[in-house]
């Protein structure tokens, strides 16, 4: 997680900061938080989403050689990857709880894992 933090970093800095002080320095706008808060959201979900329908893995994924399937070993659906996606903010926002329950699934999954019908798995080389 420390590494695809370093790469959402990157990420941001491109596609959300430079944008913003475009806006904020080039012509004195302003952008309310929740537009903000919006920005990141969209900026982060498209970012996961399209490394996830692309081979299942994210940039650090692939270095890790963790890829995003099904229980079944299948790539995710769209309406999965979303809802992965979806639940994951939770998951992380409310102190971690949806990556501590991990420590007690039966299976290792993380919550948003669970719910959503998909699984982290070691990648065969």
């Amino acid at each position: 997680m420390l590494y695809e933090s370093l790469l959402l970093l990157g990420v941001l800095s491109l596609t959300f900061m430079v944008p913003q002080l475009i806006l904020g320095m080039g012509f004195n706008i302003a952008l309310p938080g929740w537009t903000l808060m919006a920005h990141i959201f969209i900026v982060l979900g498209a970012y996961f989403i399209w490394y996830w329908s692309h081979g299942g893995q994210t940039l650090a994924m692939q270095t890790w050689k963790i890829q995003l399937t099904t229980a079944s070993g299948e790539p995710p659906s769209m309406v999965r990857l979303l809802t992965r996606y979806a639940l994951t903010w939770p998951s992380l926002i409310y102190f971690g709880v949806g990556l501590i329950w991990a420590l007690f699934d039966r299976d290792r999954q993380f919550l948003h894992d669970r719910l959503a019908g998909t699984r982290l798995v070691f990648k065969q080389a």
